[in-house]
């Protein structure tokens, strides 16, 4: 089949991330499928280096631009879904009309309610399906009054990787200058307030004093950088914790960390988190969201009850502290990700939302 994805976002985050698998899994599957991106944008460059099929839009009227390319698109009955992948989207096929031409299939990664409006309403109910990255995230688009029976679960799906070479280790700390004798814990994210990484670097602190050696890489922008550094220097710890800033190459990030840290307040699911766990790392993570759906405590990861940083210090210290305990949560981890949350099982699964509507 020909499905056409479209996506507006001009950052590249998790749901970039996850389209672009998605992309690269139907295509392995036989499935020609279409891009409509935004010109320029982190997903549009990636998309064309996969020699994946893409239909660019400018980021002025960008909504606007895509209603009009979706029209065009399904107007010589190629296209036989159409799958919009963040809000903006959503807005464009609505214009267009999509749900009436095509099954329309919607991606929702995110718990806040929908839109009371009846503009927000008629967006969501167009779509054939909404997909929810999680039983949290159905559950509030349930209490916003859209009908359970069109909602499906489907996690996002990571790689599954072998453990970094010494050597690989070794040139990912060294990127960042970390010795091999130092403990390095990591959070991967964009710095906002909800994404907690503020509990980690107060946390990290309270390592130290057992830990001296310990350290905390944060790899991501955005608008708390300042704030966070501003919070390193008060509180003395800022050769200790490193802004990597955005990384292109996130693979270096896993294979440098020796623990990863998710303090984040109620993530709809947490594609960092899956990925740290897919290279088989330890996880200290907040029960909070979609979370403790896939990480068992005590098995695949450390939970704390709730985002404070003295709960996520006690985790991180026992990781370091308990013996064996490192290497049996990363191996239940890994595990974890390839029994039911790869990027295959994502994939496949959505490719069974297509057929049935089609």
């Amino acid at each position: 089949m020909i499905p056409l994805i479209v996506d507006l976002e001009t950052e590249w985050r998790g749901g970039q991330s996850q389209i672009l698998l998605l992309l690269r899994g139907l295509y392995e599957r036989g499935h020609a499928a279409e891009l409509i991106a935004v010109r320029g944008s982190p997903l549009a460059k990636r998309a064309r280096t996969a020699n994946i099929y893409v239909h660019s839009v400018p980021r002025s009227a960008a909504r606007l631009r895509a209603a009009i390319k979706i029209r065009s698109a399904l107007a010589d009955g190629r296209i036989e879904v159409v799958h919009v992948n963040e809000p903006h989207a959503l807005t464009a096929a609505w214009l267009a009309g999509a749900g009436r031409l095509v099954p329309l299939v919607n991606s929702r990664r995110v718990a806040y309610p929908l839109g009371k409006s009846w503009l927000s309403r008629a967006r969501y109910l167009s779509a054939a399906r909404i997909l929810a990255v999680s039983q949290f995230v159905k559950r509030s688009v349930v209490e916003s009054g859209i009908p359970e029976e069109r909602i499906e679960v489907i996690y996002e799906g990571v790689k599954v990787h072998n453990a970094p070479s010494a050597a690989q280790r070794s040139q990912a700390r060294k990127r960042w200058g970390v010795g091999e004798e130092e403990i390095l814990f990591g959070c991967v994210g964009y710095l906002l307030p909800e994404k907690g990484q503020e509990f980690a670097v107060r946390a990290i602190v309270e390592v130290r004093a057992k830990f001296p050696g310990a350290r905390l890489l944060l790899a991501g922008d955005g608008p708390c950088r300042g704030q966070l550094e501003k919070l390193a220097r008060e509180l003395g710890v800022v050769d200790a914790v490193i802004f990597a800033g955005f990384v292109e190459d996130i693979a270096q990030v896993y294979r440098a960390l020796d623990v990863f840290v998710f303090p984040s307040l109620a993530e709809p699911l947490g594609t960092s988190l899956l990925a740290a766990m897919g290279w088989g790392l330890p996880v200290v993570a907040v029960a909070s969201g979609g979370v403790p759906e896939y990480v068992e405590d005590g098995v695949s990861g450390l939970l704390v009850e709730r985002a404070e940083h003295a709960l996520i210090a006690r985790a991180m210290i026992r990781v370091l502290e308990e013996a064996g305990l490192c290497g049996r949560l990363g191996a239940g981890a890994r595990e974890r990700i390839a029994s039911r949350l790869t990027a295959d099982h994502m994939v496949d699964r959505t490719v069974e939302i297509y057929q049935g509507l089609v």
